[in-house]
């Protein structure tokens, strides 16, 4: 009886040993094949992300010189000219719009993570400014026209920026509100135990904590409207003439490339490649850099 209870044990370990033995077998296989789907995916993505670039670099390099840089856009048929008014027109909406968007991104991403946090009207601002991250930014250059040009009867620079600060805006209080969320909160409870106000506590510990973080928002949100052409359309429009001037219609490097493109003149479209070019270049530093700084926190 005790050899038969043997070997009954010895068969129902070896039956286990089995089902394990196809377990892993099976959990093998399973990881192989998602592990390949996964390369290939990865393979797929960076296959067109390099062809873009390698484009990108090879019309645009060809685009480059001294005069994309001293001249303005020309007209159709002008062998010269460049793209001066373009890229200091981007440059100060860009920057206008980061010089507001910045601090309005800030202070609300400070007060959805500290003062906010389950309230109703902290919910409703949450919930807004996920439709505005998700929202089409044609319908922002809309909003915008219908506010500022349409009433004015005129495009203009500042409506350009007004409409890149509104694009700017939810990045920020969302990178901003995500990063001050984790500094742990034993720092602000140390910090109230010794008494220090609330607004000292934020500015001198949580907010200084996680500045490397949210200066990653704002420049990866600057990488964002860099490169925004269908806000620009409706509000700042163009203009082939240098000008500082933002209460007048304003060239822009996005736009300007949009328009260079679809011309026929091959000289105009050399110019649009060298514009794409220089945007491309822009956004990858500002992500180089945005990433340096997360990095380093």
């Amino acid at each position: 009886m005790s050899d038969q209870t043997f070997n009954a044990a010895a068969q129902l370990q070896g039956g286990a040993r089995d089902v394990r033995r196809k377990l892993q077998t099976r959990r093998r296989r399973v990881n192989r094949i998602a592990l390949t789907l996964s390369m290939l995916a990865m393979a797929f993505g960076l296959l067109w992300l390099v062809w873009i670039l390698f484009t990108t670099i090879q019309f645009g390099i060809g685009g480059l010189s001294l005069d994309l840089f001293t001249q303005s856009t020309p007209a159709q048929g002008d062998p010269g000219g460049g793209l001066l008014n373009a890229i200091a027109g981007s440059l100060i909406m860009v920057g206008c719009a980061t010089a507001v968007g910045t601090p309005i991104g800030i202070l609300a991403g400070i007060y959805l993570a500290e003062y906010g946090q389950k309230s109703w009207f902290a919910s409703l601002v949450r919930f807004i400014n996920d439709i505005l991250l998700s929202g089409p930014s044609i319908v922002v250059g809309l909003f915008v026209y219908a506010i500022l040009v349409a009433p004015f009867h005129g495009f203009s620079g500042w409506a350009g920026a007004a409409a890149l600060a509104l694009l700017q805006i939810p990045v920020v209080i969302r990178t901003t509100e995500n990063m001050l969320k984790l500094v742990p909160n034993a720092l602000r409870e140390a910090a109230i135990a010794l008494g220090t106000p609330k607004w000292k506590m934020v500015l001198s510990i949580t907010l200084k904590s996680s500045i490397s973080g949210v200066m990653t928002g704002v420049l990866l949100a600057i990488a964002r409207i860099t490169g925004e052409t269908a806000p620009l359309l409706f509000t700042s429009l163009n203009s082939q003439f240098f000008g500082l001037n933002m209460t007048k219609p304003m060239a822009s490097l996005p736009v300007t490339i949009f328009q260079f493109a679809l011309n026929v003149d091959p000289h105009l479209q050399s110019l649009a490649w060298a514009g794409v070019f220089l945007i491309t270049l822009g956004v990858l530093g500002l992500n180089v850099l945005a990433r340096s700084l997360f990095k380093s926190r």
